[in-house]
């Protein structure tokens, strides 16, 4: 194909839905191998065995990203099906909008623990493999929540942008080992993150937003596969994307 991304080995954490499995879509199609971590096992086991299906390769690890052995086996996981890590997506998140008056500290720690703690176990897990490799690609994923503050969504905002700040100091440090590094900042994605949100004053006004403007996950499929089918001289630091009509 000469898209850069067939053959490659490609780990993807939070694949049961959303932009995870329209992103093991994608590149299975494109004649990457899929190694796919979520909680949800049923999930990413019907996703695997349909995409094997199809003629691609894949394979399912049920993972927790809070769990940072889990992650590591994940990743350990693709090397011993595939002899080697080229892409790891840390792609898990959780977007729990909340006025901070209502105090819903457990909602802060999940997102601290998923949308930061989860990023780094990912990190942590391939490193090693693409330092020894001497290449490899570490995509992270942020939000336009990372660049902007919205209304409700301080801490969902300081998580996103804890992640940009990670993959730029990650960026800086693994240039000598020839790893790759993007972080991707989507805008309102036709995803069940809003579905979680547990603010009854937010709940509404964030759902409606989304009906309103929201775009297929496959819009970040595509912003995934042009990162990683660059020429490996060329290294894709940053993506933001939005709906057209997403002021915000």
């Amino acid at each position: 194909m000469g898209n850069n991304i067939e053959g490659k080995v490609v780990v993807i954490a939070g694949a049961s839905s959303g932009l995870g499995e329209a992103t093991a879509r994608h590149l299975s199609a494109e004649g990457a191998s899929v190694v796919l971590g979520a909680r949800r096992a049923d999930r990413i086991q019907s996703l695997a065995k349909e995409l094997i299906a199809s003629g691609g390769k894949a394979l399912a690890v049920p993972t927790d990203v809070t769990r940072r052995y889990q992650v590591q086996d994940l990743v350990d996981a693709a090397v011993q099906n595939y002899g080697r890590v080229d892409v790891m997506i840390n792609n898990a998140g959780l977007m729990l909008y909340s006025l901070l008056e209502r105090l819903k500290i457990d909602e802060w720690e999940q997102m601290i623990d998923v949308n930061i703690k989860g990023v780094l176990f990912g990190i942590a897990a391939a490193l090693p493999y693409m330092k020894e490799q001497k290449s490899g690609h570490i995509i992270n994923v942020s939000s336009v929540a990372g660049h902007k503050v919205p209304w409700a969504g301080a801490v969902y905002a300081a998580t996103k942008h804890a992640v940009r700040a990670l993959s730029e100091g990650l960026r800086q440090q693994v240039k000598s080992y020839n790893i790759r590094t993007t972080v991707i900042s989507p805008g309102a994605l036709a995803t069940e993150l809003p579905d979680y949100i547990t603010d009854p004053e937010v709940a509404g006004i964030i759902q409606k937003f989304y009906v309103d403007f929201a775009i297929p996950p496959d819009a970040f499929a595509r912003a995934v596969a042009f990162a990683i089918g660059q020429p490996e001289e060329v290294d894709v630091n940053e993506i933001l994307f939005r709906p057209t009509r997403q002021e915000l």
